[in-house]
């Protein structure tokens, strides 16, 4: 039997691979550790963000445009970075922006920071995570050869797992990047309208007497019945869908 040559070129390759993923490993991991270390969290908690609205309406209103593309890249970077704090970053965009420029920034920065965060995890551990846990991913997989993007749409719409876990979980199976990427945005649309209209009431506090106006009622209602709804709308979906498929 002829032994199987493996080429020094592709030896190489792998080499140069590897050697790029455990950089961009090292950047990413670096990046994330700055933040905690350096204590950047308190800059985008709720209660800083309220205490520096005032200011950063100042500012929005002098350079609005600035002041939006530095809002849209952090929110970015640290959806790309999986750092949990889409949510006090979210009502600070409706404090800020309102509800239409809000909800567009807030939409698109989650969704691209998203697809980023999805494509380091499929570049990074894809193929090392298939190997060793393929059977594991295969509920994820089956589910997205069956229903597509329509899949990610509603993992997205009932938040099941916490989206920065989802960004790099989807990351490992064999979903598309511009199908993620869509049925995300799609997807996430709900949420980002309710919690960026939730901003625009808590910005108007300015006693305890304005808890009760009835416009932050209703805002904190539709946070508390969000989860049932998008159920529902789920299941109609699901159910029209089969419909259409059996007809």
């Amino acid at each position: 039997m002829v032994g199987l040559k493996v080429s020094p070129k592709c030896v190489q390759t792998s080499n140069t691979s590897m050697k790029s993923k455990l950089i961009l490993a090292a950047v990413v991991a670096a990046l994330i550790a700055a933040f905690f270390i350096f204590d950047l969290k308190e800059y985008v908690t709720l209660d800083y963000l309220k205490s520096q609205q005032a200011a950063l309406n100042n500012y929005y209103a002098e350079n609005p445009f600035l002041i939006a593309a530095v809002f849209f890249l952090i929110y970015t970077a640290m959806a790309a970075l999986s750092i949990p704090f889409a949510t006090p970053l979210t009502l600070a965009g409706g404090a800020i922006f309102g509800n239409v420029v809000g909800v567009i920034l807030v939409s698109f920065a989650s969704s691209i920071g998203a697809t980023i965060a999805f494509m380091l995890a499929k570049y990074l551990f894809h193929d090392s995570v298939e190997a060793k846990f393929g059977d594991r991913l295969a509920k994820l997989n089956d589910g997205i050869e069956k229903e597509g993007a329509f899949y990610v749409f509603g993992l997205r719409l009932v938040p099941i797992f916490p989206f920065v876990v989802l960004n790099s979980l989807l990351g490992l199976t064999k979903l598309k990047t511009w199908t993620f990427y869509w049925a995300s945005q799609l997807g996430m649309l709900v949420g980002t309208i309710v919690y960026v209209n939730a901003g625009t009431q808590l910005a108007s506090i300015e006693s305890v007497g304005d808890i009760a106006s009835p416009g932050l009622i209703a805002s904190f209602v539709a946070l508390g019945v969000l989860p049932i709804v998008s159920k529902y709308i789920l299941n109609f979906l699901r159910q029209r869908r089969s419909g259409q498929g059996g007809a």
